[in-house]
C-alpha cells in the first residue's frame, strides 16, 4: 500500500467531509451519477425545464445501501409498542418494553458522575459557578483552567483539533498507560470516537486522476479503498463503507477461538481483494464490539506484522479499552505493542476513545480522541484542513474528555466521591456481565462465550429451519425475523446478528449488559421462555 501521505492528493478537494450515516451489509453501491450525464426529468433533475426536486430518486444513490440494525427497524418498532402503552394500550402481554440494543450508558440507568456534571456546569456557567463555593475547589480550579485556554469562554470555536490544554492532557495519559511518552501534536479531540474513524476513513479514499497521452484529454479513473474490517462488527464500518463508496474486505473473527483473529488467512484475503481494490486500512476492535472478547498479546502482535508486511494503516477502536471484565486483565494498546516490537518508526497506527463508554458514560455529549502515528509532518497539514473544515469539536465533549484522561487525583476535594463512583459502576458492569455469560449459557439451543470486556453479549442460538417460512411473509432475514417474535411476545428489543455480520449458518443477536441487574434478570427470564416457546412452535415432531 502506497503510505498515507501521498493518498490525500488524490481525494478530490472539492469532496464535503464524511456526515454520519447508516450502516450496511452491501458495500457495492455505486457511484453517484455525475452531473453533466443528466437524468430524466421525471426523476427529478433539470432538463431545461423542471426544477431538481430531492427525492428518494434523486438523492446519493449510496444512501439506499447503507444500514444502521442498532437503531433500526426494531428499535423504532420497539419505541412505537413503549408509546402506546404509555398511552395505556394494554394489548401487550408485557407491561413495558426492555430496550436492550444500544450501548446508552445513561439511559439504560447508570447515573452521571458528579465531577463530570460540576466541571461542565462550571465551564458553561462560570459567571456564577466560579464566584461561588457551591462546587468544591478542585472543580472550580480545573473551570477556571479549561475556560482561560479557550478564550475565556466555552462558547468560543477552541482549536480544530481541540483546546491544547486538554491535548496535552490526553498526552499525558496515553504516556502513562503505555509507559511510553506521547506527543500531543498527534492527538485530535473529536466528536466521539466515531467522529475521528470518518474523518480518517476519508482521507484515505483513493481517487487517481490521469491525463491523456494527448496531454489535452482528462480521465477520471476512479479506484477504490479496500478497508478490512471484522465480521462481526460494529455497524459505523460498513455504513462508512458505503457512504464513501469503498470496499469491503471482511475477515470472520473465530467464535470457537473465543473471537481471536486468524490472521494466518488475512493474505489471501488482501491478494484476492486487490482484483477489485486498492487495500489500504485494516480496523480492529479492541475490546470487541459485539463480541466482548480481548484480543490476547500474541494475536495482535500477529496483526502488527501482518499490517506492517501489506503496508496497511491499522485501525484501532479502543473505546472499550476501561471496559475490561477478565481478572487480572489489564488493557493492552496497539501503541504499546508496536513500540516493543521495534515498528514505530515504520508503521502507521491511528488510535480511538470514547467518553460515551467506561465509566464516564456520556454518550449525548460526544466527547473523544483520536492519535495517529506515522503520518508525515505533510499529512498532518492535510489532516489539520480536513478538521477545519469542521471548525472544532463541541467545546462541552472536550471537557468531558478532559475528565475521561485526567481524573481527580488522591487528596483532591473530589476524589473520593468520584472513585466511589468509578468503582461502583464497573463493578455493577462486571457482575452483569458474568450474570449474562451464566444465565444464557443455561438456556438450551444458545451459546454465549464469556463476556471479557466491552458492554455486550453475542450469543448464537439455534433457530430451526421451519420459521424460514415466516421470516419469508415477513421478507426478513431469520434472525431478524427471531428477534422481532422476540419483541413482540415478550417486550425485549435486541439487535439482530445480521445486523453485525456473522459467519454463514449462525444465527446470533446482541443484547447490552447495561441495563440495572433487576432488569437484566427480568430480560433473561423473558428471553429463556421466548427461546424455549419458539423452538417449540417450530419443532419437528
Amino acid at each position: 500500500m502506497a503510505r498515507l501521505a501521498t493518498m490525500v492528493s488524490r481525494v478530490a478537494l472539492s469532496r464535503a467531509p464524511a456526515c454520519v450515516g447508516f450502516a450496511a451489509r452491501s458495500t457495492s453501491a455505486p457511484l453517484a451519477m455525475p452531473v453533466t450525464r443528466g437524468l430524466s426529468s421525471d426523476a427529478g433533475h433539470n432538463n431545461g425545464n423542471s426544477k431538481f426536486r430531492l427525492t428518494v430518486d434523486t438523492m446519493n444513490p449510496r444512501v439506499r445501501h447503507m444500514r444502521y440494525a442498532v437503531r433500526g427497524p426494531l428499535p423504532l418498532e420497539a419505541a412505537r409498542i413503549a408509546e402506546d402503552i404509555k398511552k395505556g394500550v394494554s394489548d401487550y402481554p408485557f407491561k413495558r418494553v426492555l430496550f436492550c440494543n444500544i450501548g446508552d450508558c445513561q439511559a439504560m440507568g447508570q447515573r452521571p458522575m458528579t465531577f463530570v456534571r460540576q466541571l461542565v456546569a462550571a465551564c458553561l456557567d462560570p459567571t456564577t459557578l466560579l464566584n461561588s463555593q457551591l462546587y468544591p475547589e478542585d472543580v472550580r480550579k480545573r473551570a477556571q483552567e479549561i475556560v482561560a485556554s479557550n478564550k475565556g469562554s466555552m462558547g468560543c470555536y477552541s482549536d480544530s483539533r481541540g483546546i491544547e490544554l486538554i491535548r496535552r492532557h490526553v498526552a499525558d495519559f496515553i504516556g502513562r498507560r503505555d509507559n511510553i511518552s506521547c506527543n500531543w501534536k498527534n492527538v485530535y479531540l473529536e466528536n466521539g470516537g466515531s467522529d475521528g474513524i470518518k474523518t480518517l476513513l476519508f482521507m484515505c479514499m483513493a481517487e487517481h486522476n490521469q491525463w491523456g497521452e494527448d496531454t489535452f484529454t482528462y480521465h477520471r479513473k476512479a479506484e477504490k479503498t479496500g478497508i478490512l474490517i471484522p465480521i462481526p462488527q460494529y455497524p459505523l464500518y460498513t455504513a462508512t463503507i458505503s457512504e464513501m463508496n469503498a470496499h469491503q474486505i471482511s475477515y470472520l473473527v473465530d467464535e470457537d477461538d473465543n473471537w481471536s483473529i486468524d490472521v494466518s488467512k488475512l493474505p489471501q484475503l488482501v491478494k484476492e481483494a486487490r482484483e477489485h481494490c486498492q487495500p489500504r486500512v485494516m480496523v480492529v476492535i479492541n475490546p470487541g464490539n459485539p463480541t466482548g472478547q480481548n484480543l490476547p498479546l500474541e494475536n495482535m502482535k500477529e496483526i502488527v506484522r501482518f499490517c506492517h508486511k501489506e503496508g496497511l494503516l491499522l485501525f484501532s477502536d479502543e473505546v472499550y479499552q476501561e471496559n475490561i471484565w477478565e481478572e487480572d486483565v489489564e488493557f493492552q494498546s496497539f501503541r504499546k505493542i508496536i513500540h516493543s516490537m521495534g515498528l514505530e518508526n515504520d508503521f502507521q497506527l491511528a488510535s480511538f476513545n470514547s467518553t460515551s463508554k467506561g465509566h464516564i458514560g456520556e454518550c449525548g455529549m460526544r466527547g473523544g480522541y483520536m492519535e495517529v502515528m506515522g503520518l508525515d509532518p505533510e499529512l498532518m497539514k492535510e489532516l489539520y484542513k480536513i478538521c477545519s473544515t469542521k471548525l472544532c469539536p463541541n467545546t462541552p465533549g472536550q471537557v468531558v474528555t478532559d475528565v475521561m484522561v485526567n481524573p481527580p487525583q488522591p487528596g483532591d476535594p473530589s476524589y473520593e466521591l468520584f472513585d466511589q463512583e468509578r468503582r461502583d459502576i464497573l463493578q455493577a458492569l462486571k457482575r452483569k456481565a458474568e450474570l449474562v455469560y451464566t444465565r444464557m449459557n443455561e438456556i438450551p439451543g444458545v451459546r454465549c462465550n464469556r463476556i471479557q470486556g466491552a458492554m455486550y453479549a453475542f450469543p448464537r442460538i439455534t433457530i430451526p429451519e421451519e420459521a424460514w417460512e415466516d421470516a419469508r411473509k415477513e421478507n426478513m432475514e431469520l434472525d431478524t425475523y427471531y428477534c422481532l417474535e422476540f419483541l413482540r411476545q415478550k417486550g425485549v428489543c435486541v439487535v439482530p446478528g445480521s445486523g453485525f455480520g456473522q459467519k454463514k449458518g449462525t444465527w446470533h443477536f446482541r443484547t447490552t449488559i447495561l441495563p440495572s441487574e433487576e432488569d437484566l434478570e427480568d430480560m433473561l427470564e423473558r428471553f429463556k421462555d421466548f427461546h424455549t416457546s419458539f423452538l417449540h412452535k417450530y419443532h419437528k415432531p
